[in-house]
């Protein structure tokens, strides 16, 4: 298989919830948790969980604010933490095919580029014991 194969219907869906995709298929994982729109692609696949397993509550004979009370507190909860662990998550991913975790800071790194030269400029380069600091990891 070429570098920059293409997962299958059924090889996205396992993996869109924590099935690992073959080798041949790490430039596209790569581009998936850490490039443009990672971190939507990465909401959208935590929203459908919570979303099929709370819809049958839906189908009770009560009232609309019954069902919305009943609902809406968890599955808000469910995209919150979601959203707040999305980085975690995503450097679970990369690690588990095998990649750098510090490519989920890539996007951050070119947006704040010129931050980064600004200080260069002004203060000179960072000493090498400061590279542990490089990215965001909370670990």
């Amino acid at each position: 298989m070429a570098d920059d194969a293409r997962p299958s219907f059924f090889q996205r869906i396992a993996y869109a919830y924590g099935r690992r995709l073959p080798a041949s298929m790490n430039r596209w994982v790569a581009e998936d948790l850490a490039g443009e729109g990672a971190v939507r692609r990465h909401m959208i696949r935590m929203a459908i969980p919570p979303l099929l397993i709370l819809a049958p509550f839906w189908l009770l004979p009560t009232s609309f604010y019954v069902r919305l009370e009943m609902t809406a507190p968890i599955y808000i909860w469910a995209l919150l933490m979601a959203l707040a662990l999305n980085k975690v998550w995503r450097r679970h991913r990369l690690a588990q095919h095998n990649l750098d975790p510090k490519l989920v800071d890539v996007i951050r790194r070119k947006k704040d580029q010129h931050i980064h030269d600004d200080y260069i400029r002004r203060f000179g380069p960072r000493p090498e014991e400061a590279k542990w600091q490089s990215n965001s990891s909370p670990f």
